[in-house]
């Protein structure tokens, strides 16, 4: 074999090996590859951190200072749900049987001629929605409450791992340099050129991808957080944040934010009021990320398309459960550099050109 084919058989060799030991083993591995996720991303953070100090910082008070500013910002991130539900299940209780009438009355007259006749008896329909929240949230907590006596190595996985991820994540990103050289010192000299452009063209996509996604998700939150506000939404601040970050996820994430505006502007507004305002501000943001901010700070030429990238977290994460989703986004990277090679060196062969 040629030396090129020699590299191609070990690398898928090496690809194959790894994605067996990633499925077998995903249930414990996942708080290591969730630390290892978070350590790429964090360290040039912890580098940045160390260069501004000018080496006056101990390597380990800069990772305690990333890990703590990453560990503030992701609670604080998952307490945006809070008010929301806080606020909007009793609003929702209360107000939904007149919503739901409201429909009605715009509804039936065009469902009747549709040959549907559609009817409902308001004091049924209240003393419904009334049990339907009571009891599920008491069978909620019920659920809960038996998962913790039942199934309490289910509840202590989860207390291991919600301490073990910052734990290893703590001892990756004091050791990144070392760890990244260890393993690329396992790569035979002979295949180090080829292994070193290979890895800097993949950290290139994948790095220029999260920074800019990042920096998306950002100016989009602020927009929707401000343009929310400006219609007087009383939860601008928890839905427009929600709605920006939620864009790491493409088409579903919007989804998810416009339906939570939607139903907080119904439950607050009139009908039409809270229509405009999700129309104005989720429209406009649509045309801000789409035209505007993908194109300049994502970029077209890392090519990981919106669709590629919804395929890829299902798929990973189909076949290889939670951990599948962390590594979807790595994976994809590589994969994308295999191919462009691949594309390149099949369109300079003697079989193309003739």
């Amino acid at each position: 074999m040629t030396p090129n084919q020699q590299q191609f058989v070990a690398w898928s060799a090496i690809t194959a090996v790894a994605g067996l030991v990633l499925w077998v083993l995903s249930p414990v591995l996942m708080p290591f590859v969730v630390a290892a996720v978070l350590a790429y991303v964090l360290s040039p953070l912890v580098k940045g951190l160390l260069r501004l100090s000018a080496g006056a910082l101990p390597v380990l008070l800069a990772v305690g200072v990333v890990e703590l500013l990453f560990l503030i910002v992701a609670l604080a991130i998952l307490l945006l749900v809070v008010p929301i539900l806080a606020k909007e299940l009793p609003l929702m209780r209360e107000q939904l049987p007149g919503l739901l009438l409201k429909a009605q009355a715009v509804l039936a007259p065009w469902l009747k001629e549709l040959g549907i006749e559609m009817a409902l008896d308001p004091a049924s329909l209240k003393a419904f929605i009334i049990k339907y929240f009571n009891t599920s949230v008491e069978d909620s907590l019920d659920g809960w409450l038996t998962s913790l006596r039942i199934g309490g190595s289910v509840a202590l996985a989860v207390v291991g791992n919600v301490i073990l991820i910052p734990v290893a994540l703590f001892y990756l990103l004091a050791d990144w340099d070392r760890f990244v050289a260890h393993v690329v010192g396992l790569v035979p000299q002979r295949m180090r050129p080829g292994f070193d452009g290979f890895v800097a063209e993949v950290d290139e996509v994948l790095g220029q991808y999260l920074r800019g996604q990042l920096t998306v998700m950002v100016i989009l939150a602020v927009f929707y957080s401000a343009g929310l506000a400006l219609f007087g939404l009383d939860l601008a601040l928890p839905i427009g944040v929600f709605s920006g970050l939620a864009v790491v996820i493409p088409y579903l994430g919007f989804g998810v934010g416009l339906v939570l505006a939607l139903l907080a502007g119904l439950l607050q507004f009139a009908a039409w009021k809270a229509a405009v305002m999700v129309a104005v501000v989720f429209g406009l943001g649509q045309l801000l990320e789409g035209f505007v901010l993908t194109p300049r700070l994502v970029g077209e030429r890392i090519g990981l398309h919106p669709l590629a990238v919804i395929f890829a977290l299902l798929a990973f994460g189909q076949v290889f459960g939670f951990v599948g989703v962390l590594v979807a986004l790595p994976a994809s990277a590589i994969l994308l550099v295999c191919l462009r090679r691949a594309r390149q060196r099949y369109l300079a062969s003697q079989l193309f050109t003739g």
